[in-house]
């Protein structure tokens, strides 16, 4: 016998080995998912409130999420943020459906020692970073006006510490941001003020009340980044409605209760149908038509917009199918938002847009992808 094979393992003990690893892979399994289910129970309270989120408020559920700002797993309240560096560039990241601050930040499956965009952007542009959690369960338009009523309290705090100010949306986010500015531009609020006057309530005039003028986070705005933001409304939730309506029609039991659970998803989920961004399209007796009201909400004057998307599917598929996937969520023409940003001639006064497509790219990949962050350290 050579000496290299003494040197081998019977053939015996090398079929031993391979029982021995085979055994312990349940275990190795489950202590994965121990961890993963460890690094992710962060997520247990946006995901509830994502799906049910809507109901948890209105029976006021101490699970419902107040809109906060995030600081170490915690909410913070805007006079404990304690900024003190004089006019920094400061960047607000907004997540999505379901999601929390800690997308922006770290992920189970990152690299040890990695930082995600909020923590590298700041620490590579000298910015400031803050990180703002919702209850994404609510309609877009409760949100959009606290996140509005949020960055006034922000910088009216901290009058001399906001310089520039970024807005960074993924998917709903990006929504709830465009959302904000119609309420903090004043036009939400005189239509609310009209309609309060032609009720027949005693609201004085227009001059008694300066709240109709634009929020004073408008003057400090410059940017809004929207990552697979479906400014045209979404696919899925637009064939989830249709199918809950055709089972309703078809009216047989099975059909009835499956209808019923499906319609129990949440407001917020409801409104990504067609993005409604404003209160009185929900509020409409026609919101539950197939083509509902939906008010259009133009972008700001002097507002620079990027609009970044991913392109899932290999560019050898037919292009038609591309762009109806989009990001695998989010289809490519609603990210675009035609109907918003697709006339440059009618962006009002300052205003432009920018669009960016990444290849290969899923919904949660935009969260990650280093050229998505080499774009926002370019352009924020």
């Amino acid at each position: 016998m050579a000496a290299s094979d003494a040197n081998q393992p019977s053939r015996f003990r090398r079929a031993l080995g391979a029982v021995g690893r085979a055994a312990l892979l349940p275990v190795q399994g489950a202590g994965y998912l121990i961890r993963s289910g460890r690094a992710h129970q962060h997520f247990f309270l946006p995901v509830l409130n994502g799906a049910l989120g809507d109901q948890l408020a209105a029976r006021f559920d101490r699970r419902a999420i107040q809109m906060s700002f995030r600081r170490g797993g915690e909410d913070v309240p805007v006079a404990d943020l304690r900024l003190t560096e004089p006019q920094q560039k400061t960047v607000v990241f907004v997540h999505g459906l379901m999601g929390d601050e800690l997308i922006w930040q770290t992920g189970f499956q990152d690299a040890p020692g990695s930082r995600r965009f909020g923590p590298r952007l700041a620490e590579e542009t000298h910015c400031r970073s803050l990180y703002v959690r919702f209850n994404s369960g609510l309609h877009l338009s409760e949100n959009g006006r606290e996140l509005s009523r949020l960055l006034t309290e922000l910088v009216t705090t901290y009058p001399d510490a906001v310089g520039e100010l970024v807005l960074v949306g993924h998917s709903m986010g990006g929504l709830i941001i465009r959302s904000a500015g119609h309420y903090g531009s004043g036009v939400g609020r005189l239509k609310g003020f009209s309609e309060a006057l032609h009720a027949g309530m005693n609201t004085g005039s227009i001059a008694d009340h300066p709240i109709l003028e634009p929020e004073p986070w408008l003057a400090h705005l410059r940017s809004v980044f929207l990552l697979g933001t479906p400014n045209d409304g979404s696919w899925l939730e637009q064939n989830s409605h249709f199918t809950a309506r055709l089972l309703e029609r078809i009216n047989l039991f099975p059909t009835r209760f499956f209808s019923k659970a499906l319609n129990q998803r949440s407001n917020g989920i409801k409104d990504l149908r067609y993005s409604i961004l404003v209160d009185e399209d929900w509020q409409d007796a026609h919101a539950n038509d197939l083509t509902p009201p939906r008010t259009p909400v133009p972008p700001l004057p002097g507002v620079r917009y990027h609009i970044l998307m991913g392109a899932w599917l290999r560019s050898t598929r037919p292009s038609a199918l591309r762009e109806y996937f989009g990001d695998g969520l989010v289809g490519q023409g609603s990210a675009r938002g035609h109907a918003t940003f697709g006339d440059e001639a009618a962006l009002p006064e300052g205003a432009s847009v920018r669009t960016a497509v990444f290849s290969q790219q899923h919904h949660g990949g935009l969260l990650t992808h280093p050229e998505v962050f080499q774009y926002l350290k370019q352009w924020a």
